[in-house]
């Protein structure tokens, strides 16, 4: 591989990188559910996980600075799709934990997350006729 083939695609890694950093995070969910669906792979197991997630403790951080949302489960109308909700909302959630959110309200779905987050949370609950409040 020359130089020159190498910078270019670094250039490109970097500009994909800088424009994933400025998402959302219900964006950067959407965006794993499409290269999943699309690459045709499936997520790493949760405890593979768990290293990521801790490296996301700088984003955590951010939104308490900026007046982070929490979005809290205060009633269900229809457990199925409000389960269905709560794991598209947060994919590490597992279905027995989802079903646990259901049954033992109040229930915090989201935490210290950006408002804009918290209310795009909020409103797919809503969608299913769940009763929620942002904190």
């Amino acid at each position: 591989m020359t130089d020159e083939t190498k910078d270019k695609k670094s250039k490109a890694v970097t500009e994909i990188v800088e424009k994933v950093g400025k998402l959302s995070v219900l964006e950067l969910s959407d965006l794993v559910n499409e290269l999943q669906e699309v690459l045709g792979v499936s997520a790493m197991p949760m405890a593979a996980a768990a290293a990521p997630a801790a490296a996301a403790g700088g984003a955590e951080a951010a939104a308490d600075e900026a007046g982070g949302g929490t979005v809290v489960l205060t009633a269900v109308t229809d457990k199925i799709p409000t389960i269905k909700a709560i794991r598209e909302i947060d994919q590490n959630i597992t279905l027995p934990d989802a079903k646990k959110m259901t049954e033992e309200l109040p229930s915090e779905i989201v935490k210290d997350a950006k408002p804009e987050d918290a209310k795009a949370a909020a409103d797919k609950l809503k969608a299913v006729g769940a009763t929620v409040e942002i904190k």
